[in-house]
């Protein structure tokens, strides 16, 4: 029998995986790398997190159309 060296399968394995996933990692940063310099200067006294955005009440992002009246069902009945 063939005696193992001092490098187990579990080891040789757990190596193999850290090195591809550094090989994404690589390739990840590349990409991001050309789509930064794709994207083109900003304008420098713009937040590009908050481009866009106007004071004063923001529409409501799920599309309904409340006027801020509550409706006779949510409404409580009110006892004399």
């Amino acid at each position: 029998m063939a005696v193992r060296g001092p490098m187990g399968r579990g080891k040789r394995e757990r190596e193999r995986a850290r090195a591809e996933r550094q090989q994404q990692k690589t390739a990840r940063r590349e990409e991001a790398k050309v789509r930064r310099s794709m994207a083109g200067p900003r304008d420098p006294g713009e937040d590009p997190d908050i481009a866009g955005i106007v004071p004063g009440p923001q529409p409501n992002p799920w599309g309904d159309e409340l006027d801020g009246e509550a409706s006779e069902e949510d409404a409580e009945p009110v006892e004399p």
